[in-house]
């Protein structure tokens, strides 16, 4: 069985091993695949494992000896998996493995936008703690996170988690979220998307990409918010219109956004978020912890390893 993994260096860039992977087949793996190298390296495998290499349904069509495609990730928007289905190719994802690491990145951008740990951090190195007459200093607003309210978009396992987190925290918790109040515990109060950002303090954003949520973060929903509130998205940057967001940010509308994602990966150098006023983007890791990536190379092993067992587990193509 031919394996070809098209682009693992994100997901194990040498501190973790292929060796168990390259027992199951004759395994190739590069490090990075341009469009243009695709079909070349693709030829004649059964498995193909992809973390941000797009799939199409031309791709697939000219690819025949293809049974399998693992996606590297949680989010499988990559592949035409309609196209996958009607060829009947397996299509698996790597579900919650990043969950805890995910959330801990929330509250991560929370908790410097309201302590500012980075800029007196770089103040302190700068002399001005040395040089103060007192024993202290600040000079930004420092936000007690307790009774202040949250809203999360979205109540999968990454926000179910950031809720409990909230909830240790002493927050008050509101979700947008498909479930019913009969399956929310009364901890987390369900909200409609518009009461949610105009009552919430924080917004936190967990849904998957759809074409109908395709940039919900615009300059209606932002202008439903407090000039207090803070923004955060660690889930798809497609969610939020860039130039809104910075519009808003510059102008004081909103107080601040923690952004690990964003609409073009890596961004454009004119992405007006990369100045945009009190935004603080980190460059999509919050996902990439050791631990995690752990587990999601022991999942990619299981997946792998059901589907030659004729079992498949985790198949998002059915």
């Amino acid at each position: 069985m031919k394996i070809v993994a098209l682009d693992g260096y994100a997901a194990n860039p040498g501190d973790l091993s292929w060796d168990e992977l390259k027992t199951l087949g004759d395994c190739t793996v590069y490090e990075r695949t341009a469009p243009d190298e695709l079909l070349q390296r693709a030829a004649n495998a059964e498995v193909l494992l992809t973390n941000k290499v797009v799939i199409s349904a031309e791709t697939l069509a000219a690819l025949p000896q293809l049974k399998y495609i693992g996606v590297l990730a949680t989010g499988y928007n990559i592949v035409d998996t309609n196209a996958a289905k009607e060829r009947g190719i397996i299509v698996t994802n790597i579900p919650s493995y990043s969950t805890p690491s995910v959330s801990q990145m929330v509250f991560a951008h929370i908790l410097n936008i309201a302590q500012q740990v980075q800029h007196h951090s770089e103040e302190v190195r700068k002399g001005r703690w040395s040089s103060n007459p007192d024993f202290c200093f600040w000079d930004t607003p420092l936000i007690e996170l307790r009774n202040k309210k949250i809203g999360i978009v979205g109540l999968g396992h990454i926000g179910y988690t950031t809720a409990r987190v909230a909830i240790g925290f002493g927050m008050q918790v509101y979700a947008y979220t498909s479930k019913s109040t009969l399956q929310l515990p009364p901890e987390i109060k369900k909200l409609d998307l518009d009461r949610l950002f105009a009552e919430c303090d924080i917004i936190t954003l967990h849904c998957p990409l759809t074409e109908k949520n395709r940039e919900m973060v615009n300059a209606e929903h932002l202008s439903l918010m407090k000039k207090s509130s803070i923004l955060i998205n660690t889930g798809r940057g497609q969610l939020i219109n860039e130039q809104d967001l910075a519009n808003a940010l510059n102008e004081g509308k909103i107080y601040a956004a923690g952004l690990d994602v964003l609409s073009q990966e890596p961004p454009r150098a004119d992405n007006p978020l990369l100045s945009a006023r009190n935004c603080y983007i980190t460059p999509h890791i919050a996902w990439a912890s050791t631990e995690a990536r752990e587990r999601l190379m022991n999942i990619l092993i299981d997946n792998l390893k059901a589907y030659i067992d004729g079992k498949p587990i985790n198949n998002v193509a059915k």
